[in-house]
């Protein structure tokens, strides 16, 4: 597959996009939260977002222009762990593929991802990109990216 997406970093003025696609169905049942937030809520939290690059970085996912998707980075404890979610009408065209590949070599730091154990296609996107999985714990299974140190007790 051609190398498509291209990520650049989000902005304010992509509020009313991530809020559409936080509150769509299947990203809430894929998310930890999986309540709906509300217009207020999300543009304080994306605001505090954008002001904290040392401890979350976000990104839009393109494709020829037209915003696909987003990924995210939290740091905690010396560790990237890494978040995404595909436009609902781009699902299914092997962008998440692309998005995460793409984030993960623009990393030399340790990455780890959850998912929840019933989200088989986020499942196969971090396997497909490399991430091995360490554990499972109450339903959610803890992904690593190699050399990144393991994360069971």
């Amino acid at each position: 597959m051609t190398d498509r997406v291209s990520l650049r970093p989000a902005e304010m003025k992509d509020a009313e996009t991530l809020f559409i696609w936080r509150n769509d169905l299947e990203t809430r049942k894929a998310s930890h939260n999986s309540d709906e937030v509300i217009f207020e809520s999300h543009l304080i939290w994306l605001d505090a977002s954008l002001s904290n690059p040392s401890k979350r970085l976000l990104w839009i996912a393109e494709v020829g222009g037209e915003a696909i998707g987003t990924c995210r980075a939290d740091l905690a404890e010396n560790v990237w762990e890494l978040s995404w979610t595909i436009a609902p009408e781009a699902r299914g065209k092997g962008f998440a593929h692309q998005m995460l590949s793409k984030l993960v070599h623009s990393f030399d730091e340790p990455l780890v991802a959850q998912v929840k154990g019933d989200n088989i296609v986020s499942m196969k996107v971090a396997e497909r990109a490399g991430f091995v999985l360490d554990k499972q714990e109450n339903g959610v299974l803890f992904y690593v990216y190699p050399d990144t140190p393991s994360i069971a007790d």
